[in-house]
C-alpha cells in the first residue's frame, strides 16, 4: 500500500462522503487542477487503494432479503480449490479468510430459510469443507465505513482530523 499524503486523504475523504463526486468537482473543492486530481486518482487506483467500482445495493431488491454469515471449516491443504468452488455459489456475496478456529466467513443472501438451508448444504457438499455454522443477520448496525480511519490516518500523518 502506498503512503498517503494530505492531498490523497482529502481526495479519499471527499469520495467517501460522495462516491459520485466528479474529478472536476474534486479539483474545485480542493483548489487543484483537474490534471493533478486525475493523476492522483490514477496512482491511487493503480496501487490498489480503491476497491471494486460496483454500486452497492441491497440484495433484498433482487428478492434475497435473508442474509446470514456462515463460518466454514476446511481442510487447509485444499483451500485454493475450495475458494474457487465457493466463488461459484451465487448466494455468497462476500467471503473472508480468517485466523483462529474458523477458516472462512461467508456472507450469503437468500430468499428464505429453506433457500439458506439449501445454500448451506451446497457449501457442505464441496469436497474439503468439513463443517459450517450459520448465523442469521438480524440487521446491519454499523455499515461499512472508513471515515473514522481517515481521521486516524490524518492525525498520524500530522494533519488535522
Amino acid at each position: 500500500m502506498p503512503t498517503l499524503d494530505r492531498t490523497d486523504l482529502d481526495i479519499l475523504e471527499l469520495l467517501s462522503a460522495d462516491p459520485r463526486t466528479t474529478v472536476v468537482a474534486l479539483a474545485e473543492k480542493l483548489r487543484l487542477s483537474r490534471n493533478t486530481i486525475q493523476a492522483r486518482m490514477a496512482r491511487l487506483d493503480q496501487t490498489g487503494v480503491f476497491l471494486a467500482y460496483e454500486r452497492s445495493f441491497s440484495p433484498a431488491v433482487l428478492g434475497f432479503p435473508l442474509q446470514a454469515f456462515i463460518n466454514i471449516g476446511v481442510r487447509q491443504t485444499e483451500l485454493p480449490r475450495i475458494i474457487t468452488e465457493l466463488a461459484r455459489v451465487p448466494e455468497i456475496v462476500q467471503a473472508h479468510g480468517l485466523s483462529g478456529s474458523v477458516d472462512l466467513l461467508a456472507r450469503v443472501a437468500c430468499r428464505d430459510a429453506r433457500h439458506l438451508f439449501d445454500t448451506d448444504a451446497r457449501i457442505l457438499s464441496i469436497d474439503g469443507v468439513e463443517r459450517t455454522e450459520t448465523s442469521l443477520a438480524m440487521g446491519e448496525v454499523i455499515p461499512f465505513r472508513v471515515a473514522g480511519l481517515m481521521g486516524l490516518a490524518r492525525r498520524e500523518a500530522g494533519g488535522t482530523a
